[in-house]
């Protein structure tokens, strides 16, 4: 399958090394510029992991702060979050012949938001989990593609939940649903309204979601004649 990945970090990198690995094609990424907390766009190493991934690869780069459509090459069967901080609109969603899919470190629909797992650690959650779901208008609340619970180790913080537990299974369950994708097996179980949780990144700004509705007399965003709500 040919895979458009955009994410950020180990995380997005361990999923671009293991699609690579399970035989699928990597056609490009967008990440941010620069790690959290460096600002020398000159220096390589500051650059963010998945954006340093591909650099040598010679696959294509995108800033996450600026993907639209037109970035993502023809013949991509498959767009995958892979902790993207980037709201992927329609016309992006678009352009995936298959599907576009993203992981979220909780069990949906609860813990929707940036911070689900910090979440998950401060309302003392014994239970938690990993989910992939079809990327949709609505911020975490598309139909799920595959989920799986685990029990949340005691002591632990939210760095060791995410590093030792939940990051493994979202790299497991992506393979997953990209298997099940390529072989033609499609799964798409909605998420229950009544049960939906979501709550406010506790650190960082709110969600960049460049296709957004232009008021009159201005012009989009994305430089087109229309534009998407935003949440």
């Amino acid at each position: 399958m040919n895979i458009y990945i955009s994410g950020r970090g180990a995380f997005a990198v361990q999923v671009a090394e293991a699609l690579l690995d399970e035989g699928h094609k990597i056609l490009g990424v967008a990440a941010p510029r620069l790690r959290d907390g460096q600002s020398d766009e000159s220096n390589a190493l500051s650059w963010d992991r998945l954006r340093s991934w591909a650099y040598p690869r010679d696959i294509p780069w995108t800033d996450s702060a600026e993907l639209r459509a037109m970035h993502v090459p023809d013949g991509v069967d498959i767009i995958v979050a892979a902790h993207s901080h980037a709201f992927l609109g329609r016309r992006t969603r678009a352009r995936a012949a298959i599907a576009t899919i993203g992981y979220h470190p909780s069990l949906l629909p609860l813990h929707r938001g940036r911070d689900a797992i910090r979440w998950t650690i401060r309302d003392r959650d014994k239970v938690t989990g990993g989910s992939v779901y079809h990327l949709t208008e609505h911020t975490d609340a598309g139909p799920l593609a595959a989920q799986e619970h685990l029990f949340v180790p005691p002591g632990a913080t939210a760095q060791t939940l995410w590093r030792e537990h939940l990051a493994p299974l979202g790299v497991r369950l992506l393979l997953k649903v990209v298997a099940d994708l390529a072989e033609g097996r499609r799964v798409e179980v909605p998420q229950d309204e009544k049960l939906a949780t979501w709550e406010p990144a506790m650190s960082a700004p709110p969600l960049f979601k460049p296709e957004l509705i232009a008021l009159p007399g201005t012009t989009p965003v994305d430089g087109s004649k229309w534009a998407l709500h935003a949440r």
